[in-house]
């Protein structure tokens, strides 16, 4: 995220259509499948890393509640309304 084009991607990922990975995170939001959100010439990087990521942190113990939910609904696991919901009422605890 250093420097003018990491800040850049970050800005477009989070706010512009144009983006491959918030076009997919529209679709999702809108109830589309994971399959079939991911159709398309259009190849959304984090729909690929979301497990990755969710491996590396269970492999140091790291525990990472939204990684292992958005990889959950990419793998078509769990839906988007029940990703929150488990997310929204995990039990409070200090974290560091």
């Amino acid at each position: 995220m250093t420097g003018l084009s990491g800040l850049g991607d970050l800005i477009l990922t989070c706010s512009s259509a144009q983006s491959r990975n918030f076009s997919l995170g529209v679709a999702l939001g809108k109830g589309e499948k994971a399959r079939a959100a991911q159709a398309g010439p259009k190849l959304a990087e984090g729909a690929f890393t979301a497990s990755v990521v969710v491996e590396m942190a269970n492999e140091k113990s790291i525990e990472m509640p939204i990684a292992n939910a958005v990889a959950a609904i990419l793998d078509e696991r769990t839906s988007v309304d029940d990703a929150i919901e488990n997310l929204l009422t995990r039990p409070f605890r200090a974290e560091g």
